[in-house]
């Protein structure tokens, strides 16, 4: 397997056991490192979680050991994944920094058997040694007064977007992403991983860019049986491809954008996926970026004309902008048919603690069904109500204090079914937990409580900067302490934990 064969620069996952001889490792004689005790699907599973890690940059992920040989010796790591341990200790694995370019054969170790032959976890500890060789240090976590938490920086968040650094512990996310944070050297000496990997000292790069970001060279894409697939590479945060379509006539127009994944939950993903379409005239129409998806959807009804989408990675509530790179694979599609309506439209408004919704339908053919559909992932929506033809408005209390979204369902008596524009819509329910009075802060960040609960603030590094504990009422916490930027406050109360999101302006 090889994930960039062109590539001079080599990393060689070496499955199959080893004897290493004649390298710095080798104080005490030859190591006989057996095979990595793993089922040909795990090895697969593996070599995909890594390959995806360095997608962005100009070096092979191979299994074949003729890839490796061939490569330059400066420009080549062997990393033995082995359930041989003893010799060393009790580690997920190990390596010398630096130790890519030594051009000695000097290899990095991953210890199956100690990872208990997990390929998430063999992944992560394959990523994360061979980022060592190519100069890295662990990205580790201190709090407010520079004091080392951990040597390994183990993250934040849950579920598809719960992030971790590479270079900490990714054991327990599913986002894990290169990073620019405090090192094991202290709090104050900042890693760019990327700079690192990119510097000279290994003799690779990035990837060539593969679509371009301007308009004027968007790439076209032509439906075939209503219907285009296109796949591309996020290389840097710098980065967005541009591409284009038209439609003759007006029409529903689905785009679904997936990043790279091993299965569902885009488990394994290094990329959060954000979609902009803009009109003929280059002016932005609408953003797609579900919250807590690393994926995307465009759903909505264009006329006829020459639209245009850019694709980018982005950051979200847990992970930093910075990494979000990787590839990704795009479906566009259009129905075959004409709306029988003129406008369908769905609005919606929050009423202390209700959902209000109303909609508008303009059309000359009569309603004959019409359905509120809800989702509270972005992606799987159900029926919420399905209220009487005549009626054109809805309002109830939700049950869940996420976001959620809502789209109308509309069955025409020719037949024609149609769906609105999707509404997001957060429950506010001040009775349960603490909330920021405003997401945009000065010199102090305003709360208010129904409860005692225990408060921590973050940054998007994932460094505690402050914590404490809040009371019932209004609660000032000073946040001159705090450099402009966006930060996570957790706020808990020994049973159940919330999070928000705040700019330090």
């Amino acid at each position: 397997m090889n994930s960039y064969p062109s590539a001079s620069a080599v990393i060689f996952l070496d499955f199959d056991g080893q004897t290493v001889s004649n390298t710095s490792w080798n104080y005490a004689g030859p190591i006989f490192c057996g095979a990595s005790g793993l089922t040909s699907a795990q090895i697969t599973t593996v070599f995909d979680r890594v390959a995806e890690d360095y997608r962005p940059f100009n070096v092979n992920i191979t299994t074949d050991s003729t890839k490796y040989f061939a490569a330059p010796t400066t420009k080549r790591m062997r990393v033995i994944i082995t359930v041989t341990s003893d010799w060393y200790g009790s580690a997920g694995g190990v390596a010398f920094v630096n130790s890519f370019s030594w051009g000695d054969n000097t290899p990095c170790f991953v210890f199956s058997a100690l990872l208990n032959y997990n390929e998430k976890n063999v992944g992560e500890a394959v990523s994360h040694e061979a980022g060592h060789t190519l100069g890295l240090y662990h990205q580790s976590s201190y709090d407010a007064n520079c004091v080392k938490l951990s040597d390994y920086n183990s993250g934040v968040g849950s579920g598809e977007i719960g992030w971790a650094p590479i270079m900490g512990v990714g054991y327990y996310r599913n986002f894990t992403l290169w990073n620019n944070g405090p090192n094991s050297n202290g709090c104050n000496v900042l890693q760019s991983d990327l700079s690192v990997i990119t510097s000279g000292t290994n003799g690779f790069t990035y990837r060539t860019d593969d679509y371009s970001a301007n308009f004027n060279q968007a790439s076209n894409q032509t439906f075939t049986n209503n219907q285009f697939t296109v796949s591309g590479v996020v290389e840097q945060n710098t980065d967005a491809d541009m591409f284009k379509f038209n439609l003759p006539q007006q029409q529903r127009f689905v785009l679904n954008a997936t990043p790279y994944n091993i299965g569902s939950g885009n488990t394994g993903s290094d990329l959060d996926m954000q979609v902009t379409l803009y009109n003929s005239s280059q002016t932005q129409l609408n953003v797609y970026n579900p919250g807590t998806l690393l994926s995307s959807v465009i759903d909505t009804v264009l006329n006829a004309g020459t639209y245009y989408f850019k694709v980018e990675g982005k950051g979200n509530m847990y992970a930093p902008n910075y990494a979000s790179l990787g590839s990704y694979t795009l479906q566009g599609n259009i129905g075959v048919n004409t709306l029988p309506l003129r406008r369908l439209e769905l609005q919606g408004s929050l009423v202390a603690d209700k959902h209000r919704l109303n909609w508008i339908i303009d059309a000359d053919e009569q309603v004959i069904d019409q359905v509120l559909e809800v989702s509270t992932d972005g992606r799987t929506f159900r029926d919420l109500t399905e209220p009487v033809t005549t009626d054109r408005g809805y309002q109830y209390t939700p049950t869940f204090s996420s976001a959620m979204q809502y789209r109308l369902k509309v069955t025409f008596d020719n037949g024609k079914t149609f769906y609105s524009n999707i509404v997001t819509l957060r429950n506010i329910n001040n009775d349960l937990y603490p909330k920021l009075v405003s997401n945009m802060v000065s010199n102090t960040l305003v709360v208010t409580s129904p409860a005692n609960f225990n408060y921590s603030i973050y940054d998007l590094n994932g460094r505690m900067a402050l914590k404490g504990e809040l009371s019932k009422g209004m609660n000032n916490i000073p946040g001159s302490v705090l450099k402009n930027g966006m930060y996570i406050i957790k706020f808990n109360d020994n049973n159940s934990q919330w999070t928000e999101k705040f700019v330090r302006q």
